[in-house]
């Protein structure tokens, strides 16, 4: 499993011009889920990244979490991030969940998350989305579990 996490100003997922989530300050997080993937391992990685301190503190230091600032997470699923690119110019998914498995597992961490945490939102399983963000810093950070 794989996590993006961009620290933002605000983002946003749209299908069909139609704003499915959003958020102001906070974390977009693109999720890909591979083979092997559980929901321990999900919950895992849900409470690392509400946990992880990519914010700044009184002195510009990177200490607060996105549950220190009461900030928001945007989860989209993105099963090219479970992608073997090791070699050759194609990328291979042989190593993403199939896609019912990964669906699951995507909605036990959205469910993970809303339960921890007070402003959560999502793009759509599956979905063709159009995502907009202004990333903070730019800060980026991939997480692998």
């Amino acid at each position: 499993m794989k996590a993006l996490l961009q620290r933002v100003r605000s983002a946003r997922v749209e299908i069909d011009g139609q704003c499915v989530g959003a958020i102001e300050q906070g974390l977009l997080v693109f999720l890909g889920l591979e083979k092997d993937d559980n929901e321990a391992a999900v919950a895992k990685l849900m409470t690392r990244i509400l946990a992880y301190r990519v914010f700044a503190d009184d002195d510009g230091r990177m200490n607060k979490s996105l549950s220190d600032i009461n900030g928001g997470v945007l989860l989209v699923s993105q099963f090219t991030l479970a992608a073997d690119t090791k070699k050759g110019l194609r990328p291979g998914f042989s190593t993403a969940a199939e896609p019912a498995r990964a669906e699951q597992l995507y909605e036990f961490a959205l469910a993970h998350l809303s339960s921890e945490h007070a402003t959560v939102a999502s793009g759509r399983f599956g979905g063709y989305m159009q995502v907009s963000l202004l990333n903070d810093g730019p800060v980026t950070f991939i997480l692998e579990a």
